[in-house]
């Protein structure tokens, strides 16, 4: 797997450099790296509406800054006065600036410290929770084509009860990485991150990484999220008017496959996305996307070989997985985003993972029928010193979506989805509005869902690391199916910037989960404060 995937990455860095070689000595284009949060690119999307020419592209995160648009941005990670640079070192430092920040024609670099804590009270558990998290960021930009971003991470803390149970059973934290403690109650993990981007020519931008993609316009994504840890990928991107096309070729792991020997380690597994994003005019953007996850070996340890023609950027990966006979799970999907008014967009996913055309119109509930879908609804607007973000949208996914005939090939990257966190048997609506005045920064979000569990160890189609080919009965699954279960989420905050930079920050919040059914009626509430940083995201909210 590895060999492989320095073979393909070799392909493709050959190929640009012996066509764009030559714009390697004229002008560049700009390509920062702005680490992907909801919030903060809700924000950005007021500077983004700005741009009439149909060029800019929000559906593919994180954002790599090619042309003007943000140049002028006063959000997020711009200095929020203007006169920062009559403050002291250590005022502006402080408040406004990089730790270690350097800048000239040749080239810009940054560097800080993040600390990440808080202490809080689990009314379930009745004791305390807290998190201790010191690491590091660094980033920069050499010329106009290369920019880097880095970060890493060392953690410990205590849970919620929930969140817990779920690190316990899958040895795991939701998002990051393998829980080093194996049971103990005080967690302890490692997370890094590692990007390298070189735009060639405003047409061509390709990024090495060991990070997150997602795909969208949403909180979720049902195509390609955040959701689940780190993997390493390579991703080429190609814009020609108002297209842009990128394909990402990941490496990534499954800890719940059988391993094959102790010295072998994980099962590795890969995946290869593709997706199109076309503005068809100033409001209207639709999207095309395909994705294959392969193994190169078997549950029992047969090497059947890697797809070769997968490498092609250009080719529907669904129609050559069918027609070569390939076990690999594939999966399309469409997204469309229409700006109803300057400030409000509607937005869409709809993804396949598998179609019976005879049961799907009949409406059978056939476990062959896998697909999802997302619509939804976002804006936001700028006042004196001030704004406000919102959206509200609505997920589902039919049972046994994103689920394989075996349990590598779900698709998932270290025991997480690679889509929703709540896998497949599932509905939810899901709101949040934030609003941010100067350093005052005030957050809601509300989560109602329904979903269906296993029961009795069966298939209901919940559990995507199980295989479809396991389902409790080949016709009639609805969603809820199994032990119905309904989800209330509330996670309200309040917080004073203290740096913009780095979103440092003091910070109260409040968390009521609800997860009800015939069988359990569990209620958790929490309380916390401390002073958060970074701009990671992570999922907790299922």
């Amino acid at each position: 797997m590895r060999l492989l995937f320095k073979k393909v990455i070799v392909t493709f860095c050959s190929i640009l450099f012996v066509f764009f070689g030559i714009n390697a000595q004229t002008k560049g284009y700009p390509n920062q790296i702005i680490p992907y949060n909801f919030n903060l690119y809700q924000e950005l999307n007021l500077e983004i509406g700005k741009d009439t020419s149909r060029k800019f592209h929000t559906a593919l995160k994180p954002y790599f800054i090619d042309d003007s648009t943000l140049s002028s941005s006063k959000v997020g990670l711009t200095v929020l006065n203007k006169k920062a640079g009559e403050k002291s070192w250590v005022n502006r430092k402080l408040f406004d600036e990089h730790l270690l920040q350097l800048e000239n024609k040749d080239f810009t670099f940054y560097a800080d410290f993040l600390f990440d804590g808080f202490i809080g009270r689990d009314e379930q558990k009745g004791g305390t929770t807290w998190l201790n998290t010191r690491g590091y960021q660094a980033g920069g930009t050499i010329g106009n084509k290369f920019s880097f971003y880095t970060s890493g991470f060392e953690n410990q803390g205590v849970f919620l009860s929930y969140l817990d149970n779920f690190i316990n059973n899958n040895n795991l934290i939701p998002g990051q990485a393998y829980d080093r403690s194996v049971g103990k109650p005080i967690k302890d993990w490692s997370y890094s991150t590692a990007l390298l981007s070189y735009t060639p020519s405003k047409y061509v931008n390709v990024v090495l990484g060991h990070d997150k993609n997602f795909i969208g316009e949403g909180y979720r994504s049902m195509l390609l999220s955040d959701v689940s840890g780190p993997y390493t990928f390579f991703k080429a991107t190609a814009s020609l008017g108002n297209v842009k096309y990128t394909a990402i070729y990941s490496a990534m792991l499954e800890p719940k496959a059988l391993r094959f020997s102790y010295d072998a380690g994980i099962r590795k597994k890969g995946g290869i996305f593709h997706y199109l994003d076309w503005n068809v005019t100033k409001k209207l953007s639709l999207g095309f996307f395909d994705a294959v996850i392969y193994s190169e070996a078997d549950d029992v340890g047969n090497i059947r070989g890697f797809e070769w023609s997968y490498i092609n950027p250009l080719i529907f990966l669904r129609p050559l997985e069918a027609s070569s006979g390939s076990p690999d799970n594939a999966l399309i999907g469409l997204t469309l985003k229409y700006n109803i008014l300057k400030n409000i967009s509607f937005y869409s996913q709809f993804a396949l993972d598998e179609f019976e055309s005879k049961n799907f119109f009949r409406k059978t509930g056939s476990s062959r029928n896998k697909w999802g879908a997302q619509v939804g609804l976002k804006g936001q607007n700028q006042f004196v010193n001030s704004f406000l973000t919102y959206f509200a949208e609505y997920n589902f996914s039919r049972p046994y979506t994103y689920s394989s005939r075996n349990l590598i090939l779900s698709y998932s990257n270290y025991s997480e989805s690679l889509a929703h966190p709540f896998g497949a048997n599932f509905k939810e609506f899901v709101t949040g509005a934030s609003f941010k005045r100067n350093r005052l920064v005030v957050n809601a979000k509300v989560n109602l869902a329904k979903y269906g569990l296993d029961i009795n160890n069966l298939n209901y189609g919940k559990n995507i690391f199980k295989p479809y080919t396991t389902a409790v009965t080949s016709e009639g699954n609805f969603i809820g199916n199994g032990l119905t279960t309904n989800l209330l989420f509330v996670d309200t905050n309040v917080a004073l910037i203290i740096n913009p930079k780095t979103n440092f920050r003091v910070e109260l919040g409040g968390i009521y989960r609800k997860e009800s059914n015939v069988n359990f009626n569990n209620q958790t509430t929490l309380l916390n404060i401390g002073f958060r940083s970074t701009f990671r995201q992570f999922y907790y909210d299922f």
